[in-house]
């Protein structure tokens, strides 16, 4: 925020919200460009959120954020989320004063998703109209300029009045948000936001809301300093196994602490085949899936005893070797988002192929398995004039040199001209190194 504001927050000088608009029709029409719009004194913040909205795709038509999930999931996120302790201390100073106000107090997570959307219960049904719900994706990408995704995107608190927003349907409300900072590690958990009417976007507001943010993470460092209301210690472990980081195994301790185990490339391609056979594997299979022409049973028991040193025996069983407790993975978070025709969520969860350095067949068939069957859903999905999420895919590693990926994205009657400005030029790196 500038350091100079008016008691509604705008910078001296800045437009007025008629001209705002103009300005607003101007740009995403491609008359006017960023720097246009610098010097006439549209904030540097919103001026470069609407460049980000308008070269990611985001249709200023759009009648509300895309949806980021299924109910359930969002139960199940909301369930899970770091914020949920600290849910209480955000209802007590903010949402107890909302109800007759005609405020919308909303907790996002760090992806933008809506978790929570409580407050004035007209204001809220008029939000829905908008599809600012839980489950919604607010994100920058997602509903272009609105303070709680721009407030993820650039990492601090900020109000967005009007006009400003880039989607128009929800240029009649204005917001102010802040995101909130896990307090050990720094990690962006989320934002919270208020939005409703111009009274919202004030230096009160600003205030208020970065002061709840403040004793959220206050909050939070509390519970984690003495234990109280922490996360269980019985929380399924979870494996990390997709992109390119190191695999690991993810516990919590018994005060709900975060425990991550590095794994070695082998005990990685076990988990993952395990739990994708609950009902068990003897070693002759296992060491079949694992290396069809070099590997023994004696190998493989050796490595199912270095296992459960790793992560505890409590997890493996043997005769057929097996997984003792439930746990969860961001291979198998995909496949689920993918099973319930959840594009989005599933390329949300995908930060790149499955164990590229395993020399295993079974794990070679299972990553070609999930990235051919994300790529045709998200092909699909951008016949269906989803060119933002083909935008996506193709950002990924395995989607820089899909010339067909890169073509659909040229034909799409979805993506701005600068969009498929782009995807031509990268069609023609692509032929220029294939000769």
């Amino acid at each position: 925020m500038p350091t100079s504001t008016s008691s509604t927050g705008r910078s001296p000088g800045a437009p007025s919200p008629s001209r705002l608009r103009a300005l607003h029709e101007l740009f995403v029409a491609g008359e006017v460009d960023a720097g246009y719009l610098d010097s006439v004194a549209v904030r540097p913040v919103v001026a470069q959120s609407w460049q980000r909205s308008l070269a990611g795709g985001v249709d200023p038509d759009l009648d509300g954020a895309r949806a980021a999930g299924a109910a359930a999931a969002v139960e199940r996120l909301r369930q899970t989320h770091p914020l949920a302790p600290a849910l209480p201390v955000i209802r007590r100073l903010l949402v107890d004063d909302a109800v007759d106000s005609g405020i919308v107090v909303a907790v996002s997570a760090a992806d933008g998703t809506l978790l929570w959307v409580e407050g004035d219960p007209a204001a809220c049904r008029r939000a829905e109209a908008m599809n600012f719900v839980p489950g919604a994706d607010w994100s920058e990408r997602g509903a272009g300029t609105n303070a709680p995704g721009t407030a993820l995107a650039v990492d601090r608190e900020l109000q967005i009045h009007g006009s400003e927003h880039f989607s128009r349907i929800v240029q009649p409300w204005s917001c102010t948000a802040a995101p909130v900072h896990d307090p050990t590690t720094g990690a962006l958990l989320g934002a919270i936001d208020l939005t409703g009417g111009s009274d919202v976007a004030t230096g009160q507001t600003l205030a208020l809301v970065r002061a709840t943010a403040m004793a959220v993470e206050n909050h939070l460092a509390l519970l984690r300093l003495t234990g109280i209301g922490a996360e269980p210690a019985t929380r399924k472990p979870h494996l990390v196994v997709l992109g390119g980081d190191r695999p690991r195994w993810v516990t919590t301790d018994g005060n709900g602490h975060l425990q991550t185990t590095h794994l070695t490339g082998r005990h990685a391609d076990i988990l993952v085949l395990l739990s994708r056979h609950p009902e068990g594997l003897s070693a002759d299979h296992l060491a079949v899936l694992l290396d069809e022409k070099d590997l023994d049973v004696v190998t493989v028991r050796a490595e199912m005893s270095r296992l459960r040193k790793v992560i505890g025996a409590e997890h493996l069983g043997s005769r057929p070797y097996r997984l003792r407790t439930p746990i969860t993975s961001d291979l198998g978070e995909v496949f689920d988002a993918l099973d319930a025709a959840d594009v989005e969520t599933a390329l949300n969860r995908y930060p790149g192929p499955l164990l590229t350095q395993s020399v295993s067949p079974a794990i070679a068939r299972l990553r070609t398995q999930l990235s051919v069957t994300l790529r045709a859903a998200v092909l699909a999905e951008s016949a269906q004039g989803r060119a933002e999420l083909l935008r996506r895919w193709l950002e990924l590693p395995e989607g820089r040199d899909d010339r067909d990926g890169w073509q659909a994205l040229r034909d799409s009657a979805g993506v701005t001209a600068l969009a498929r400005a782009q995807a031509r030029g990268h069609l023609a790196g692509l032929d220029h190194e294939l000769g």
